[in-house]
Formats: C-alpha cells, structure tokens, sequence
C-alpha cells in the first residue's frame, strides 16, 4: 500500500537516495531540505520538493500542513537531516557546539512534535529516525556530535515508549560508513579550528584518515544499504526498534558492547597514529 512519506535532509546522500527509492517504490514522498535546487531530480522522479530548516519551528507546522492539506495524512516521517561538528571540545566554540544540537536534535524535535498529534489521530504511523554508530561509540575530536547522537537514541526510545499505545512506531536507523557528503563537512571545519593549538596534529591525522577512507574505492558503503533499511522498517508489519548497516558498524557496535573503555580507547586512538 502506498505511503505519505516525509524525508528531511533529502538534498544529498542517504536522504535523496532514500527519498528516490521509496518513490520508485510507488509511495508518495516529499523531500525536505534547505537546498530545494537539489532536490528537483525528486521532482523529476514524481516526488515533492519543500524548503525546510530544520531549525525553525515555524516552518517545520507550514510544511506538515501543507502535506496534510495534500494528502490528508502522514503516514512516515523519516528524519534524516543532521551534520557534525568535530574538532576538540576546547577548540570549538559554544555557539558552533549549540547549532550541532539545534539541528540534530532540537530540529527533529520541531518537525517530529508537529506530525505526532496526526498520526495519533490516525492511530498509525512510523517515526525513523537516523543516529550513527556513533549513537554508540566515540571518536576523538567528536564529543559534540557523538553528544547529539547519543541524546538521539534515548530520546527515541523514549518517544517509541509514549507512542506505543496510539499505534505509531519509532525507529533507529545506526549506519556505519556510508559514501556521502558527511566527510567533507565533517573534516575540513575541523582542521581549520585545530590551526595553531595542541589539537592540531591529531585533527591533521583524523582528517588524513577520513579524506583516505571517503576517497578509496569500496571502503565505505553506497547509501543504498540505509535506503533498504528504511524501507523495509516501513514495509514491516512489526518493524525493529533499531537497524544497523554500513561498513563497520556491526563490528564496532560489537566490540564497544564487549570490550572495556580501556580496550575499546586503544582501537579508536591507533586509527590516529
């Protein structure tokens, strides 16, 4: 059965992927995003295109309303926009740390408290929402994302709890390394910040480490992987409470769960030797 089907970040990576295949899937889909001109490839494919920062309350209501004047329902919320700061908590500054929170957290919030009250109304619907590996793990230079990330899998477990008995799932996708624009963003801001202090040989060499990853060939997954995740937590009469693909993540999930800090300290730091 076809779904109304909202996926914010839609503009790139495994948002626009997600947004493509569930089109071709024969749901109903609207993309959201800052960057509406990268997104008409959506369009073109049968999909919507909406503009939505994802920090701003106000326009998180104007376009649930739109979509629920359109279709009058909402039957999937993907929340799929977020970015990361790195760079050593010492160098980063409080406002670039509070903007990592009001996207990653506080925005999903906005777009997520605005569709809820519908899908309670309709006594169905799924909220999926995207965390990382690092929901779970940690990485040096990562405090403030891996910080938003692990926020987000409490706050989704419990919004899954209040929202069980109105019928409506929530979902935690935990991707590893997936081919996307997320190094780029990630790393760059992060050598600049790192200019001139104690950090500075250690972000070169965490930065060494993801430009090399994010260049060589198969060394990360497509985005394709998270898509499937995402659509076959939707087509599940009973979806999981958490899904897990990419490269690395079941392996680092697995040793973060078993071995001690100490060990688990010693394997992350050898990656920035």
């Amino acid at each position: 059965m076809s779904k109304v089907i909202l996926v914010t970040g839609a503009s790139s990576g495994i948002g626009k992927y997600t947004a493509l295949q569930l089109i071709r899937e024969g749901h109903i889909v609207y993309g959201a995003a800052r960057r509406t001109e990268k997104m008409q490839d959506i369009v073109s494919a049968g999909g919507h295109a909406l503009a939505l920062d994802i920090t701003d309350a106000e326009q998180a209501k104007a376009i649930v309303r739109q979509i629920i004047d359109a279709e009058g329902r909402i039957d999937v919320l993907f929340n799929n926009a977020g970015y990361a700061v790195y760079g050593a908590v010492e160098t980063v500054s409080m406002a670039d740390a509070q903007k990592q929170f009001d996207v990653n957290i506080f925005g999903l919030a906005n777009i997520t408290k605005e569709v809820i009250p519908y899908m309670r109304q309709q006594k169905r619907g799924k909220i999926i929402n995207t965390s990382s590996m690092g929901g779970k793990i940690y990485t040096p230079l990562g405090a403030w994302y891996h910080a938003t990330k692990h926020a987000l899998e409490g706050w989704s477990d419990c919004l899954r709890l209040e929202l069980k008995p109105f019928g409506i799932d929530v979902v935690i996708i935990e991707p590893g390394g997936i081919k996307t624009e997320f190094g780029d963003v990630m790393y760059e801001p992060m050598v600049e910040r790192s200019k001139g202090t104690p950090y500075e040989s250690m972000s070169n060499l965490l930065s060494k480490a993801t430009k090399d990853m994010y260049d060589k060939e198969g060394a990360l997954s497509p985005p394709k992987v998270i898509a499937d995740l995402v659509s076959k937590a939707i087509r599940a009469k009973k979806p999981k409470t958490r899904y897990v693909a990419g490269k690395f993540a079941k392996p680092m999930l697995f040793m973060r769960k078993w071995l001690g800090d100490r060990a688990f300290d010693k394997i992350i730091m050898n990656q920035v030797k």
